[in-house]
């Protein structure tokens, strides 16, 4: 972790040191809602955005320029190491992640090439690098969980139901926990690979967790996070999953030093199960969208329920493409216009 970003609002949130207000980033903000975004993506695929490091430091830029955020988050994919360990990976607009070919069979996972960040995936090391020399506020890396690698991996794709994803844990548990363990030493090496970078904190994102029963969580996705958060030293980590609520007692084990909550997890209850564990969230996007009124009450009362110690504001998922510029700015001068010392 960069020193010039140790005594920053996030890393000072998440080690459960006070603020006299919380920091507010938002997951998603670089990206598909702004207009020198699509301006910049109708020259560019996608893949070469990701794998261009000056192009992914523009686009994490851009709403830095724009808007008063407390961290950038780099631009770049979860699906990236599944690409270089073999996955035939493409993006079709308006459809999403495609793979070709899928893991189907226990063969198929021995099959998975291994994967060092370094060699196989620089460009979002070098795209951190290129934004701390650029921005003023620290700059934040990422990666997606195993359990959620593995759905995409074996689907193929996104799904409502992970249909493919549940048939192979439970018919092949011992298969699929390798899968699980041999994609976490993947994203532990390139979480690691982003702090050595100069990353601030780091997220872990595990959206379809959320698709598992309590048991299954806990058998399943909860080791395999735990897993690759091991490999952070130094760095403060935040592990996010969608549909958290049943999960409360079980966050704590995955050993992240933050837990980020979806929209739908009550942010009290959160606070009182989670104790001293810092809590990143959890605002509706689409309540971007709402009347600015409206909008500006559900800021409050969620910072009131999350206390004074140890919370970032942020939304419960990401920005979705309608998301509208000036609900940000109203997120954010209702943020940044709190103070707990008043």
């Amino acid at each position: 972790m960069s020193n010039s970003h140790q005594d920053s609002l996030i890393v000072r949130a998440l080690y459960n040191k006070p603020n006299s207000r919380p920091p507010v980033w938002m997951m998603r903000q670089a990206g598909r809602y702004l207009p020198e975004y699509m301006e910049l993506r109708a020259k560019t695929p996608f893949l070469e955005r990701c794998y261009n490091p000056e192009i992914a430091a523009e686009i994490t830029m851009q709403p830095l320029r724009r808007f008063t955020f407390d961290a950038g988050i780099i631009f770049s994919d979860i699906l990236l190491p599944l690409h270089k360990m073999g996955a035939d990976l493409h993006f079709r607009q308006g459809i999403g992640p495609q793979i070709d070919n899928p893991v189907r069979t226990p063969s198929d996972v021995r099959a998975l090439k291994s994967f060092d960040p370094l060699r196989d995936l620089p460009s979002p090391m070098e795209a951190i690098k290129i934004c701390n020399e650029q921005a003023s506020v620290p700059i934040l890396g990422f990666a997606g969980a195993p359990f959620t690698l593995a759905c995409y991996l074996i689907e193929g794709g996104g799904s409502r139901d992970w249909i493919h994803t549940k048939r192979f844990m439970w018919q092949n548990p011992e298969a699929f926990r390798d899968l699980l363990n041999r994609l976490a030493d993947a994203v532990g090496a390139h979480l690691q690979a982003q702090a050595d970078a100069g990353a601030a904190a780091l997220q872990l994102f595990d959206t379809w967790a959320g698709a598992l029963s309590n048991e299954d969580f806990v058998e399943f996705a909860l080791p395999a996070a735990r897993r690759a958060l091991s490999f952070v030293v130094d760095t403060p980590t935040m592990y996010f999953t969608r549909d958290a609520s049943a999960f409360l007692p079980h966050l704590p084990d995955v050993g992240a030093t933050g837990i980020a909550l979806d929209w739908r997890t009550d942010m009290k209850r959160a606070r009182a199960e989670l104790g001293a564990i810092p809590v990143q969230g959890n605002l509706d996007p689409i309540a971007l969208q709402a009347p600015e009124d409206i909008l500006r009450q559900k800021v409050r009362e969620i910072i009131k329920s999350a206390g004074p110690i140890g919370h970032i504001f942020n939304l419960g998922h990401g920005c979705v493409p309608s998301t509208s510029i000036d609900g940000i700015h109203a997120v954010l001068d209702e943020v940044q216009k709190w103070s707990w010392e008043s």
